[in-house]
């Protein structure tokens, strides 16, 4: 078993460690400079690195002061505040499209003419001119034409809500009068969506 002596390097870590524990004071003492230690190594620390955002000669400084060909300068932070999240406006109204109105009322007019014997196919067809593909590829394939009630239209439409890149157009018929959904896109107007009431 190894003797323990006062001299050596083991003696002089044994005092360092020790020297907190002999009294109270010593360790409050003790605990109040590390504090403070930690406390300077925390701020230092971060301006020794640098903060991200900020340049080598400061947050002032010029960005295009150090530039060096084939590296990218460095961006210079001007606020401190967190970044806002935006929405956007509101789209604003604008007056009806009589082009709008008037794909309405043809896509309507097709929708309802499906004489006994028509195809889900042949229907469909008639609805293609004034039709987005998408929509036509999609929801409207679920439809049985031969479920619809009406045969034609009875009167003319009228515009529900206009914004500058669509309108709701409620176009009335012998059977539910048909809310349609028509969008203005890049080769004119095309329907997107259309609703039953009645």
């Amino acid at each position: 078993m190894p003797i323990r002596t006062n001299r050596g390097r083991t003696a002089v870590y044994r005092r360092l460690w020790g020297w907190p524990l002999r009294s109270p004071r010593h360790l409050v003492g003790t605990l109040v400079i590390l504090a403070v230690v930690l406390t300077a190594v925390g701020i230092l620390l971060p301006k020794a690195i640098g903060k991200p955002g900020q340049t080598a000669n400061g947050p002032g400084a010029s960005a295009t002061a150090t530039s060096r060909p084939g590296v990218a300068a460095p961006v210079t932070v001007t606020s401190t505040l967190p970044p806002r999240l935006t929405t956007q406006p509101p789209p604003s109204s604008a007056p009806p499209d009589q082009s709008g109105v008037r794909v309405a009322k043809e896509w309507v007019t097709a929708w309802a003419n499906h004489p006994d014997g028509t195809t889900t196919e042949q229907w469909l067809n008639g609805l293609r001119p004034y039709t987005t593909e998408e929509y036509l590829a999609g929801e409207m394939t679920t439809v049985d034409p031969a479920n619809i009630t009406a045969t034609k239209v009875t009167g003319e439409p009228q515009v529900v809500s206009s914004l500058a890149g669509s309108m709701e157009v409620d176009v009335p018929t012998d059977g539910p009068k048909v809310r349609v959904t028509v969008a203005k896109l890049n080769f004119g107007w095309r329907v997107t969506k259309f609703t039953q009431a009645g």
